[in-house]
């Protein structure tokens, strides 16, 4: 019998030990439990291995410090507070073993920053200056498949959102948002694999996904977007990835000369977007808080100062692609050229 009870216990003790990083814990909290099996429970009973059962679940939810660790060195008051993120404040704070709480931060004014998504430092003024006519020939094959597919892509755009420019700036952001991304992870990889640096491209590239998903942030607060038009993005944002992703593995520089002319047309948007508020058609309403401050603009600013700072941007994105396009146009690769890091 008392084989028995050895053999029933090692299988039982070892099932939940299998599931577990470190073994130490689970040795010290499970011999207690062994040694109350072999002297109280009869060996043949049926209850013995449900008793067993029931903390090796408790075992698994356990965290990462031991647990007699854990009994005898409870949390006090003050890792609590050096654990609560956002510390101070109203609010109750999430309390965490781990001890990490963001810093404070203020603006130069001396008010809290409240944005998550970005710190001061993020920020930058437009440089409003910037050639807004320039145009990229098509001269070569893939450049000409690159101009006819973003008209391609556009056409349905003019024909459902007509002049409901809101809308039509937050569905086109959020197929701008995806080339930089996905652009950069692959670079990522690459640079991985061969063990070689991306001349900043990565960094660049990421930058450029991020200032255009602030794009999208900030119309968010100006319009909402309808229930349908949500669908949309989900159908639209799903194909662009994919055939964006395929298109940069087979060709970056026609990947990259796609997204420079998607600039082009982005700039064309938000002219007609002023357009409209020029003459009335669009209320030029108050501008955003987080566009106030991500752009650096004057509190009195608008939605029309919002637009042609995203306009801008787009420009900026416009340069920096085809750019990209024309170092593999010449036979080379981008972490050959220093990448524009901060071309605002």
């Amino acid at each position: 019998m008392m084989a028995m009870i050895g053999r029933n216990g090692g299988r039982l003790a070892a099932a939940p030990g299998n599931r577990l990083f470190a073994t130490a814990s689970l040795r010290g909290a499970a011999a207690p439990l062994m040694t109350q099996l072999t002297a109280d429970r009869p060996p043949a009973h049926a209850m013995a291995i449900s008793w067993i059962r029931a903390p090796a679940v408790r075992f698994r939810s356990e965290s990462t410090i031991s647990l007699d660790q854990k009994a005898a060195r409870p949390h006090s008051h003050e890792e609590k507070a050096s654990g609560s993120v956002g510390g101070g404040g109203e609010e109750e704070g999430i309390v965490s073993y781990w001890g990490i709480s963001p810093s404070k931060v203020t603006k130069e004014d001396g008010t809290e920053w409240k944005w998550k998504s970005f710190r001061p430092w993020d920020t930058y003024k437009s440089n409003l200056s910037i050639d807004l006519k320039k145009h990229h020939a098509p001269l070569t094959f893939l450049d000409k498949l690159a101009l006819k597919t973003v008209k391609a892509m556009r056409y349905p755009a003019d024909i459902f959102f007509q002049k409901r420019y809101g809308c039509r700036a937050m569905m086109l952001e959020t197929v701008a948002a995806i080339p930089g991304m996905v652009a950069g992870v692959l670079l990522h990889c690459r640079s991985l694999r061969r063990f070689e640096h991306s001349g900043g491209w990565i960094k660049a590239l990421l930058e450029e996904a991020e200032n255009e998903r602030m794009h999208l942030m900030t119309f968010m607060e100006v319009s909402r977007p309808r229930w349908y038009e949500r669908a949309l993005v989900f159908a639209v944002q799903g194909v662009f990835f994919n055939a964006y992703l395929l298109g940069y593995i087979i060709s970056p520089k026609f990947a990259h000369r796609v997204v420079g002319y998607l600039e082009e047309e982005a700039i064309h948007s938000y002219t007609e977007f002023l357009k409209e508020l020029d003459n009335g058609s669009i209320e030029n309403v108050p501008a955003p808080a987080i566009a106030l401050d991500y752009w650096q603009l004057p509190p009195d600013s608008t939605l029309r100062d919002v637009v042609l700072s995203v306009r801008a941007d787009e420009a900026h994105h416009r340069d920096v692609n085809h750019f990209a396009s024309d170092i593999h146009y010449q036979g080379h690769e981008l972490r050959e050229a220093p990448a524009p890091l901060g071309y605002h």
